[in-house]
């Protein structure tokens, strides 16, 4: 190609000084040539003219110094330089285990060193006669000239040591470009005081002294222990301990089972008598008011405060054996936090996530909580990453767990700097955690630590790792402890005599004696605290049935809907969202308030009572049916211009948020949970593009939302929105499997409901903030009835009504012989088929609230229907969906009844038919044995 464009040449030469690798190859050969000298080094092109050249060479003639023969050498060390930083960590000592020789570790490493670039002096021009040549080291070592063996060495030291880091990947100059300066700068370079080695060294005994005590104690019981990757302990010290360095005021974990209750002992200071009381089990869960969980799933906090006297919040999130299901709900109770404490700068709040090689590279939900990190709903200033590299997942090696050859290559699709580091050296494990500390306060973005380690047992102290790994753990079995390798060290430096360290292990046996017979003593642990904290204070644990007041005066509900229904002179809306403005304000003065009007409503209540609102959800802005409109966009200007009416009610109202997640439903639920937990008196909503998605979340529902409180005492007030109902559109969508939460249900854990009218939905939404206790709410909300004629409410039922568990049909009560029972959106197909019949003798009760079931309120309702001899439940799901399975028990015990029939679509292993037709004809047979019509009269009749 004939490029005549100076200024583009001029770039890609600058790009080339700067990194040989980051321009084509061809230009490369061309751009050494020109530093022979050679200037017409592309054809038709005459590179010397390019100003930068230009300068170049009239320095050359100025000075008379530097022959072509000494540039191309300092090209080649350039192009070497730019090598080490590119891919130095392939060739950098991270493997504790990689001393031994095994022909598997023999093969992974040639085939490791002869699949990448290559670091060779012959291969980038050199040899090792210019070992003595004089060069230039860069912009950031020191000295700034110096010969090629010492720059080989500092190359090295900063590339190919304990410390390998890859950072290349990151396109942002700025940040590339501080990431080299702090680890090739001397000045940036952490050098560790004689206290520090000794609180490192006092740490690592600790955290093996912990492992040995227990494994004593309570021989053959699960810890997971962290044996063979102790340097965790120091690593986590380390980032509290100079936490307010960094400005940080909280610190939020999250970590699955593996070294946790190290964790918990050594770094997050929970009393030992708090974990062996549960080693011994002299305690008992349901005391707590509910089942508790195995000690290695349990969440604790604590405030550390340094000698300055500032105060860090220390707090790990429970979690269950689901590994990074935890990774999300940590991000959201990270950001719901920010909030409470007004870090909209994000560099107060640090999320913290510990992970295992396995897990970060097998479980997707790690690339969709990377996707979060960046998102305006759902950043949190960017997390950092720990990884614990046990090379080896249960029985699962490396090569059978992973496509790639690192753990952490999922991570390289953000501009993430991920720091590989040996376990078995702390110092380097610190300075790793340092840096990643570091680029997260300076940029926003997270970091990850991968630190190289090996697991001393099995998957747990029961389990036999040399079945699978025999080679492996010949060579663990024979591998000297981190804590006597650094404790030599410390020792022959003269900082930590043997003999002192000696002493603080007998010291430190001593007091994990003490914590012991305190446990055995009959010590309880700590498990409900939630309450006990913040504004959890103020509310109860338990459910109340109690109605709960949420009317609304008319004139407060007038003001929101004019607010609401006005557009602003200067803004441009779509000729569309006019008509439905417009429509609104008419229903207004109708008195018919639809389904999204009505939660507007509801919304724009609570916000001027002062309560702030999350809403997130796929599409959820404008709704998945076009039909809330939270955010109005500008049609003329020429950027993006959004204008939220609900932000508009007043001076002092809640914040009212509203974002649209990315098209995930693990991540964002599990974000969604996490923010509820932070913040008992915000309404946050997480709602599903249709309910039939939520399923792609189920590890969520079922381990957090749905067991959560009774498991860890955690409480949460979280929302799920999720759109269900038989319309004929198939099999995914159709059902938000409400017999899947029903089945879920007990304790009073959650609330789930299934409403027919806007009132309903209104008031449901505000119980949800002003009663005394929070539990989840699990709505299945509606599609088409979002425009049913029928679907409407008036403003008499927003302003002074409340909501109904159940609704009676009062009017049927003396005439009525049949009662069908129903939930959902079939009432309005049922009232349809009995108008058109002109039936008068049924009555159609609709349970509003499946969850917790209101008994004794049905039992009185049905009471009152002193002619119905029969009683039946009608559902539109199939016989094995819907609530039917859930109810049928119940509604025989409550009413006394040998049978209860059944009136719905029968069982079927897809939720629905994909044929419409077909999907009518199933509904009208519903409908024919619901309300028969009546036979025809005789002439004699």
């Amino acid at each position: 190609m004939n490029f005549t464009n100076a200024e583009y040449l001029e770039s890609l030469y600058e790009q080339w000084q700067e990194n040989p690798a980051a321009v084509p190859p061809e230009w490369a050969r061309r751009f050494e040539n020109l530093e022979r000298g050679d200037g017409e080094a592309a054809s038709g092109t005459d590179l010397s003219e390019l100003p930068s050249i230009r300068g170049r060479e009239a320095r050359r003639a100025i000075g008379g110094q530097e022959s072509a023969e000494v540039a191309y050498k300092q090209s080649r060390v350039n192009a070497l330089i730019w090598a080490y930083r590119d891919v130095g960590y392939i060739y950098a000592d991270l493997n504790p285990l990689k001393r031994y020789s095994t022909p598997e570790l023999d093969y992974m490493y040639y085939t490791m060193e002869s699949s990448f670039e290559s670091l060779r002096l012959k291969d980038f021009g050199l040899s090792e006669a210019d070992l003595d040549l004089e060069v230039e080291t860069g912009r950031y070592f020191e000295p700034k000239r110096a010969k090629l063996r010492d720059l080989l060495e500092m190359l090295q030291e900063t590339y190919c040591s304990h410390l390998g880091c890859e950072i290349l990947h990151i396109q942002n100059k700025s940040m590339r470009r501080w990431l080299i300066e702090k680890l090739e700068s001397p000045h940036a370079q952490r050098r560790w005081s004689a206290e520090q080695k000794i609180r490192l060294q006092k740490d690592l005994i600790k955290a093996e002294e912990f492992e040995r005590f227990v494994q004593s104690n309570f021989i053959g019981q699960k810890r997971f222990s962290l044996e063979g990757s102790e340097a965790l302990i120091p690593g986590l010290h380390y980032l509290i301990y100079s936490a307010a360095q960094h400005h940080l005021q909280e610190i939020v974990l999250g970590m699955s089972h593996r070294g946790r209750l190290n964790v918990f002992t050594n770094a997050l200071r929970k009393r030992g008598a708090e974990t062996f009381a549960m080693f011994i089990e002299n305690y008992q869960p349901h005391t707590y008011g509910g089942s508790g969980d195995v000690k290695y799933h349990l969440g604790h906090s604590f405030d550390w405060t340094n000698p300055q006297g500032d105060r860090i919040h220390i707090s790990l999130v429970a979690n269950p054996s689901h590994l990074e299901s935890v990774d999300p709900v940590v991000e959201g109770k990270c950001r719901g936090i920010q909030r409470r404490r007004g870090d909209f700068n994000r560099k107060k709040v640090l999320p913290v996530l510990i992970h295992g090689d396995a897990s970060f590279s097998g479980q997707g939900v790690v690339a969709e909580t990377f996707n979060l990190s960046q998102l305006k709903g759902y950043r949190t200033g960017g997390t950092v990453h720990i990884i614990i590299n046990n090379q080896i997942g249960f029985t699962t090696a490396s090569r059978d767990a992973r496509s790639t050859f690192f753990a952490t290559d999922i991570a390289k699709t953000m501009p993430v700097p991920i720091f590989h580091v040996n376990g078995d050296d702390p110092e380097a494990v610190i300075r790793a955690v340092d840096l990643a500390v570091r680029y997260r306060q300076k940029f926003g973005y997270d970091a990850v630590v991968d630190i190289f380690c090996y697991r001393m047992r099995g998957h747990n102290e029961a389990d036999e790792p040399a079945f699978t790994h025999p080679l492996m753990y010949s060579m663990i079995n024979e591998h000297e402890r981190v804590a006597a390798q650094y404790g030599r060290k410390v020792h022959e430096e003269g900082v930590y005599p043997y003999e002192e360290q000696e002493a603080f292990l007998k010291k430190y046996r001593g007091v994990l004696q003490e914590e012991l017979d305190l446990a055995k003593s009959g010590w309880q642990p700590t498990l409900r605290d939630a309450y006990e904290h913040g504004e959890w204070e103020q509310l109860d644990s338990r459910y109340s049935p109690e109605p709960v007041d949420t009317r609304v005066p008319r004139e407060r509900l007038t003001h929101i809907a004019d607010t609401i229904n006005t557009i602003p002179d200067d803004f441009s809306a779509h000729p569309k969202l006019k008509r439905l403005v417009q429509q609104r304000a008419k229903q207004f003065s109708e008195n018919t308030i639809d389904w999204a009007f009505a939660e507007s409503l509801a919304f724009g209540s609570l916000l001027l009572e002062g309560n702030p609102i999350r809403l997130s959800g796929e599409d959820s802005a404008r709704g998945t049916f076009s039909q809330r409109h939270a955010r109005w966009w500008d049609t003329s200007t020429p950027t993006p211009t959004s204008y939220v009416p609900l932000r508009h009610l007043s001076s002092d109202q809640g914040s009212f948020s509203v974002y649209d997640s990315p098209l995930s439903e693990f991540a964002v639920l599990g974000f969604d949970y996490g923010y509820s937990l932070a913040h008992p008196h915000i309404l946050v909503l997480w709602e599903a593009q249709f309910g039939d998605f939520v399923n792609g979340a189920q590890v969520v529902i079922d381990n957090f939302i749905a067991s959560g409180e009774v498991k860890w005492f955690r409480a949460s007030g979280l929302v799920m929105l999720l759109p269900h109902g038989y319309e004929g559109q198939g099999p995914e969508h159709s059902s938000a499997h409400l017999e899947r939460f029903l089945q879920l249900c007990a304790e009073q854990n959650m609330i789930v409901a299934n409403c027919t009218t806007p009132a309903q939905y209104f008031h449901i939404l505000r119980k949800q903030l002003h009663q005394n206790f929070r539990k989840p709410l699990v709505l299945m909300t509606p599609k088409s009835l979002l425009r049913h004629k029928r679907a409407v409410s008036s403003l008499e039922e927003l302003a002074e009504g409340g909501f109904k568990p159940i609704i009676d049909d009062e009017e049927q009560h003396r005439n009525a012989e049949t009662l069908l029972l129903c939930s959902g959106k079939v009432y309005y197909d049922l009232v349809e088929r009995r108008e058109e019949q002109d039936d008068r003798n049924t009555a159609i009760v609709r349970l509003e609230q499946l969850y917790p079931f209101h008994a004794e309120e049905l039992a009185e309702l049905v009471g009152r229907y002193r002619r119905v001899r029969t009683i039946k439940w009608v559902q539109e799901e199939s016989q094995n969906r819907g609530a039917w399975s859930f109810v049928e028990p119940r509604l025989r015990t409550t009413l006394g009844l040998d049978e209860v029939e059944y009136l719905g679509r029968a069982a079927t292993a897809s939720p629905a038919t994909g044929s419409h037709n077909q999907h009518l004809e199933e509904l009208e047979q519903i409908l024919s044995q619901a309300l028969p019509a009546a036979a025809p009269k005789t002439a004699n009749a």
